[in-house]
């Protein structure tokens, strides 16, 4: 049975902030890798020109890619009534929003043109701004459908916001088929930052901004290195929070072991060349370069932070900490370095955990779903 409204093409519009490497926007080219381009088309509308590093993969996904620049919140607001001339010049059928200020615009769009509108919601409703929050909390009925990346997420919005639409919770996904342990790739990468091809290596891949506490991480490094001092760090990224780090490091003493090579597309590579991935969040949905770390075969050491404990099961598949406890993650950390059979065990529950119960292709095949609902609700 055709899946397709009249064998037409379903159009789809994502609409986000920006196309840098956060962990939503990394999302779309990997889903879109995977939708049925036969039944589906799918656009994309995002506003800071200068944050594009995705680009180029959703393009070459198949997605077609357009910015309408806006310098800050209000002007991205400002910009509805071109996307609603978009969405009617393309015939666009379906809005797939991400993050707040993308979500309120979208509503706008709504109101204008009654096309139906999917929000994802990565993250809980207390970290956003007051501002925000009574934005998110005055507007969020002018929408289909929402989705939560966790249930942390999904519990937030009910609690916060009460809608009157339906709330589903839709665990992020990874491709487990490309995010799979590339030891050659990770030999060039210790070599090129002039890591020892036999040295342990901890890492973490994230913006560098306040949420990731990465002063944190600096933190719990330096107390490894006290009793592993072979051990190399590996920071990779970038982020309003980079001039800080960088100093605290140089303060540390440690600017020979921790490694920053900035932001990177081949992260399988980076992920592949760590032994442990040590995450510091304050705060999250459902961190997507956990997932991934996972896949890759990295053993876990993290922060309890919002859906980390849906992904990672304590003890099971990766040691945890209270947030800010950098002494822990640095316990933790030496507790996989000095027992290998265990660090070896570890990595391998990391990656069954994300091939068993997070691969992307369940995430895509719901989304597919969800699209089909708001299609058919609005024919009906």
């Amino acid at each position: 049975m055709p899946l397709t409204i009249g064998m037409q093409k379903i159009k789809v519009l994502h609409i986000i902030k920006s196309l840098g490497r956060g962990g939503a926007e990394m999302l779309l080219p990997e889903t879109l890798r995977l939708h049925d381009k036969e039944k589906f088309e799918f656009h994309t509308i995002y506003f800071l020109p200068w944050k594009d590093q995705m680009v180029p993969e959703i393009e070459q996904a198949g997605g077609k890619v357009l910015c309408m620049e806006a310098t800050n919140n209000f002007k991205l607001l400002a910009k509805y009534k071109q996307v609603a001339n978009y969405c009617k010049n393309h015939k666009i059928d379906i809005i797939h929003a991400h993050l707040p200020w993308s979500g309120f615009l979208s509503r706008l769009v709504f109101k204008k043109t009654g096309i139906p509108v999917l929000y994802t919601e990565h993250n809980i409703q207390e970290r956003y701004h007051f501002v925000t929050k009574k934005l998110n909390a005055s507007t969020f009925n002018w929408q289909n459908k929402v989705l939560g990346v966790s249930a942390d997420v999904s519990k937030s919005i009910k609690k916060n916001i009460d809608p009157k639409i339906p709330v589903q919770t839709l665990l992020n996904g990874v491709n487990t088929e490309k995010y799979n342990r590339n030891e050659a790739a990770a030999k060039e990468i210790k070599e090129e930052l002039l890591i020892p091809e036999e040295a342990m290596v901890i890492g973490n891949l994230a913006v560098f901004r306040e949420q990731k506490d990465l002063v944190s991480w600096v933190k719990a490094f330096a107390i490894i290195n006290k009793s592993n001092p072979e051990v190399y760090g590996l920071l990779v990224g970038a982020g309003p929070k980079e001039q800080e780090i960088k100093a605290l490091i140089k303060d540390k003493g440690l600017e020979k072991r921790i490694m920053l090579p900035g932001l990177q597309t081949d992260t399988v590579a980076y992920f592949s060349a760590m032994d442990i991935f040590m995450m510091s969040s304050q705060f999250e949905g459902l961190p997507i370069a956990l997932l991934e770390a996972m896949s890759t075969g990295c053993a876990i050491v993290s922060t309890k932070a919002g859906g980390v404990v849906e992904a990672v099961r304590e003890d099971e598949d990766g040691l945890l900490s209270e947030v800010g406890d950098f002494k822990k993650l640095a316990k933790n950390s030496c507790k996989l370095l000095d027992d290998k059979t265990f660090k070896k065990k570890m990595q391998g529950a990391a990656r069954n955990r994300v091939v068993n119960a997070f691969g992307l292709e369940n995430m895509v095949e719901e989304l597919e779903k969800c699209y089909l609902d708001l299609r058919k609700g609005v024919k009906e």
